[in-house]
């Protein structure tokens, strides 16, 4: 029997962000503007957003991870991120959780933090 707790096989590991919602851009953009204390690259370009997902009552759910699991910052980022998108317009509020599955890889980053880091 398979344990409800694991995911169906072919299930994504990250779940699907609200890509469609009007204020998607603005929280993906928010975000940007939160950074690693240890990295010169915002969180959104190192992969450490994994899903932003918005009700139609434009409330919003990110699911994020960090770069290690000893972060220095580990307890506070969840708020950083909190703190920059729940300023917006129309958000009605905003739920930061922390996960460490699946766990962050370089390959989560995207061209610009690669190319910023020297990876490219």
């Amino acid at each position: 029997m398979n344990d409800p707790q694991e995911p169906m096989e072919g299930t994504p590991l990250i779940a699907p962000s609200t890509t469609d919602h009007p204020l998607y851009d603005a929280v993906t953009e928010a975000c940007r503007g939160v950074y690693d204390p240890e990295i010169p690259v915002n969180i959104y370009d190192l992969g450490l957003i994994y899903t932003v997902d918005i009700s139609p009552e434009n409330e919003v759910k990110i699911v994020m991870t960090l770069t290690a699991p000893g972060c220095p910052v580990a307890g506070e980022m969840p708020g950083w991120v909190a703190d920059a998108v729940e300023p917006l317009d129309g958000v009605k509020q905003v739920d930061v959780q922390l996960t460490w599955e699946p766990p962050w890889g370089m390959d989560m980053m995207s061209d610009e933090a690669r190319l910023e880091l020297g990876f490219m």
